[in-house]
């Protein structure tokens, strides 16, 4: 039997060239994915380790206890005589200090680079950095800049860049080196600037060391050193050694490789199901179509499980071979990732691939798996194949042509009322994190639904397109006669691409809808044409604080239509309590996050002095503590601003306007089940409390976040809050957009440290952010389509093989080699239609499900144009699917297929 078999493959291995390639681009992915992870993790890890254990020993300054409910305080930096005594010690042989804060850099068009200034420092004798290109700064007029911040800038060793110093004063320095700090996070987000010692002490007003690195003294170990350097700084520093420095921080930059890992690899399991679908399908229409051959066999004494074992070697063969070749795929793919996609991720631009034994044998057995269990069913199917079939004159495809019984039926309508009650529940329950699992579940179930209903669901829908088909010649109506001749055959090749059509159009629902919400967030519930804030400003340990023009008390401002940092849920009520006595007060009125600099009241005074400009709001926000330091809500106002007029978000109950001095409007998940008519107490500075109306209550995830109070209260409750933290300005109607845009920008000249961003460009960068991830997605899942192109050419060259006396005796009959071409070609445009059209009303009603069951007040939105060009697509694909087939057929000859049996 197994001579038997390795024959039948070697006599029909053309019959296996699109199953192998279906199994060939799964298995590609899978390997590549985790070359490419592989390669990833280990340049993190090269480039952490090897910055990290270039020194032995790193002192930081150490932070708050994690857990801690007292008020957070910002970890000491180490001074000048620290760093002496630590060069002092007998284990410690050189020691250098990294001095850290921040200077504000200008890009090439003056303004600044940036929403976080990038850290300045100045690198100790001793330090695990070092110039990857060009030399480290030795003047006064000399830069150094880390290549992230370089790339992000265009600047070039040779450069002349222009650096803020604590004044705001410019000055003027060249670019001598360029310095690669790989996922440090200290550096990694907001870039980095070196100086040498004195400059960066002028530039940054610090000068205390955010780091001590050690190399240890002839004779000692490095735990020697960190251990001796640790009792020297006491309770004040962490100190590793450099090797546990860089395994820690690889650890963490290995976690996000992780997730990239798990994200890319259920990419490759949505192939993989896809490919088993086309290989499942595949085997069924060859179990079928070799009927007489295993009857044959069944004659000339073969037992079933014989028989059986047969068809699984023969899957477990082309499975191998399959997956080999997809494996070799995978190492190339992976290679190709590393090299272009990495230096993206932050691993450099030399990466040297990691192919690890688990990528291969990983991919070789997902393959082999998955086709030797793809072949059960129609490996158990041959078994049945009666002896007696090999006397019959025809025995081609019977076992797919059973009807679709009144248990099918009853089955496939239980799924789909299951998955409706499903998406009906995240309907009812309203938006949660459960919500798109819940939907995602109900997916599943419906696709269960369409591969037992597939048949019923085939001829129907070939019924109402045939109609018009019909009249339009010959091959059209041989087309559709042929495509509900084996519904069953159709349903399962179609099946494959039902899956991807659903998918795609499901994500691009879901990203259309989303875009369309934020639209609506951004042009109608807050009708602003620009937005004018600060850097933000950390203190010289990467921590919040402020420099230059600060008000004490300023907060970061949140996102426009996004709530505040803090969980909903603490909220202000008639009993909340915070004013016992005057420390518990102040406390209570503590600062949370980052500080952002407010803005210079001369720029707010200019804007409202412009005649094209209709208003100019200013922005102010508060943190409400409790004497542990728990946060509690946030507190808002907008001067110059109507609330519910010119702000506005959607009402829970009460009315927006109503808020002014004494009255307060509310976000529902802060209300904590207050509502109108109760009173908020806010405790002010002074052990008293500030008892405020509640007159509306907003939606969560509105405009309207927190607590949103008049100008004039929120004075009186934070007075030491005085300057706006961020500008919105609306144009006037009718003015001209080059005068508003000149206006704004005229106003903040003299202020380069200050973020101009028009609502227009927020909202483009967030479409453009989204249709990145869209089409990255898109070309992701392109491979599941792909597979299941290959599924359905593969259905179409059996069922040519299966036809070749039926097609012959058609072209005796007078059907040219074209109209035969036209012919099947319509058979595969039909197949290919129908698997995407059902998948695209599956995507459209579960990217809606899903949307909503994730986004509050989401606005549903259709991407049409994207729908109707996967529609062109599938009719390419089935054309393309056709092409080989087709040939096949129409190059046949007449009397050789005639006389074949």
């Amino acid at each position: 039997m197994l001579r038997t078999t390795l024959a039948g493959l070697r006599l029909h291995r053309s019959r296996y060239v699109t199953t192998v390639l279906a199994i060939l681009l799964g298995v590609m992915f899978v390997s590549g994915t985790m070359v490419f992870a592989d390669t990833l993790e280990a340049s993190y890890e090269k480039s952490v380790m090897g910055s990290a254990t270039s020194v032995d020993a790193i002192a930081v300054p150490a932070g708050k206890e994690p857990g801690s409910a007292a008020e957070p305080e910002d970890p000491v930096p180490f001074t000048d005589e620290q760093l002496d005594r630590v060069r002092e010690l007998p284990e410690v042989a050189e020691a250098g200090g990294t001095l850290r804060g921040q200077a504000v850099l200008l890009d090439s068009e003056g303004r600044a680079s940036g929403f976080a200034p990038p850290a300045a420092l100045a690198l100790g004798e001793v330090s695990r950095f070092s110039a990857d290109e060009g030399a480290l700064p030795s003047g006064g007029d000399e830069i150094a800049l880390a290549t992230s911040t370089a790339e992000q800038n265009g600047f070039a060793v040779g450069d002349t860049v222009t650096v803020l110093d604590p004044e705001e004063d410019k000055r003027e320095f060249t670019v001598t080196g360029l310095v690669n700090f790989g996922v440090d996070p200290n550096y990694s987000y907001t870039g980095a600037l070196v100086f040498d010692r004195a400059t960066a002490r002028e530039m940054t007003g610090v000068s205390d060391y955010a780091e001590i690195d050690v190399l240890a003294a002839e004779g000692r170990t490095d735990e020697e050193a960190a251990e001796a350097v640790a009792a020297e700084l006491g309770d004040g520093a962490e100190v590793r050694t450099g090797e546990a420095f860089g395994l820690e921080m690889a650890e963490n930059s290995g976690g996000n490789t992780e997730m990239l890992r798990i994200a890319l690899l259920l990419f490759a399991f949505i192939a993989m199901f896809v490919a088993g679908i086309v290989i499942y399908n595949t085997f069924a229409i060859l179990i079928a179509q070799r009927q007489r051959e295993l009857a044959l066999l069944r004659c000339v004494g073969a037992r079933r499980g014989q028989v059986f074992r047969s068809v699984l070697a023969e899957s477990a063969v082309v499975g191998l071979v399959a997956s080999a070749l997809g494996v070799l795929a995978g190492v190339g793919i992976g290679m190709a990732g590393a090299a272009f996609g990495g230096p993206l991720l932050g691993t450099g631009s030399s990466v040297a691939v990691v192919i690890a034994p688990p990528a291969i044998l990983v991919g070789l057995a997902v393959g082999t798996v998955v086709t030797v269990a793809s072949a059960l069913v129609p490996a158990t199917r041959a078994t049945r194949v009666s002896p007696l079939a090999a006397l019959r004159t025809s025995a081609t495809a019977a076992g797919l042509e059973k009807g679709t019984g009144w248990v099918r039926v009853v089955l496939g309508l239980l799924a789909f009322a299951v998955s409706a009650a499903l998406v009906t529940l995240t309907q009812v329950s309203g938006p949660t994190q459960m919500g798109p699992v819940v939907v995602t579940g109900a997916a599943l179930v419906a696709f269960v639904g369409v591969v037992v209903l597939g048949p019923l669901l085939v001829r129907g829908i070939v019924r109402v397109v045939g109609v018009p088909l019909r009249r339009m010649g010959v091959p059209s109506m041989l087309a559709v006669d042929n495509s509900v001749r084996s519904p069953r055959r159709a349903a399962t090749a179609m099946i494959a691409l039902t899956v991807g059509a659903t998918l795609i159009t499901g994500y691009s629902v879901v990203s259309a809808s989303v875009e369309s919400t934020m639209t609506r967030m951004l042009e109608e519930e807050f009708p602003v044409d620009y937005e004018i804030s600060s850097q933000l400003a950390m203190d010289g340990n990467g921590t919040g604080g402020g420099t230059g023009e600060e008000a004490d008390g300023a907060e970061e401002a949140p996102a426009e239509g996004e709530p505040a940092p803090e969980e909903a849920g603490d909220a202000p009520s008639e009993s909340s309590d915070g004013s016992a006595d005057e420390p518990e007060a102040e406390a209570a009125a503590a600062p949370g996050p980052p500080r952002q600099p407010a803005l210079p009241d001369e720029v707010r005074a200019d804007l409202e002095s412009r005649s094209v400009l209709d208003a100019v709001i200013g922005f102010r926000s508060r943190y409400v503590q409790d004497e542990d330091g728990a946060l509690l809500y946030p507190v808002y106002t907008y001067s110059g601003a109507e609330i519910g007029v010119d702000i506005t978000s959607d009402l829970v109950e009460g009315d927006l306007t109503e808020v002014g001095p004494g009255r307060a409007a509310v976000a529902e998940g802060y209300a904590d089940g207050a509502g109108v008519g109760d009173t908020l107490t806010i405790p002010l500075g002074d052990g008293q409390e500030l008892s405020l109306e509640i007159v509306a209550v907003v939606e969560d995830m509105q405009n309207l976040s927190g607590v949103t109070v008049d100008e004039e209260d929120f004075t009186e409750a934070f007075p030491e809050a005085d300057g706006d933290e961020a500008l919105f300005v609306r144009a006037a109607e009718g003015a001209d957009a080059a005068e508003v845009r000149e206006a704004v920008y005229t106003a903040v000249d003299d202020h380069p440290t200050l973020q101009v961003m028009s609502v227009a460009e927020i909202k483009n960068q967030f479409n453009e952010m989204m249709d990145i991830a869209f089409y990255t997605i898109a070309a992701m899942l392109g491979l599941a389509i792909i597979i299941a192109v290959f599924g359905i050419s593969n259905t179409m060259a059996l069922s040519v093989l299966e036809r070749t006396r039926e097609s012959a005796l058609l072209r005796a009959l007078g059907l040219a080699r074209g109209q035969l071409r036209r012919m099947l070609s319509m058979e595969a445009v039909l197949l290919c239609l129908i698997g995407a059209g059902i998948g695209i009303v599956l995507g459209v009603v579960f990217g809606w499900a899903a949307g909503d069951a994730t986004l509050p007040d989401m606005v549903f939105s259709v991407p049409v144009g994207q729908i109707a060009l996967f529609i062109a697509l599938a009719v390419v694909a089935g054309l393309l699917a056709a092409v080989l087939p087709a040939r096949r057929a129409a190059a046949t000859s007449i009397t050789g297929a005639l006389a074949s049996e």
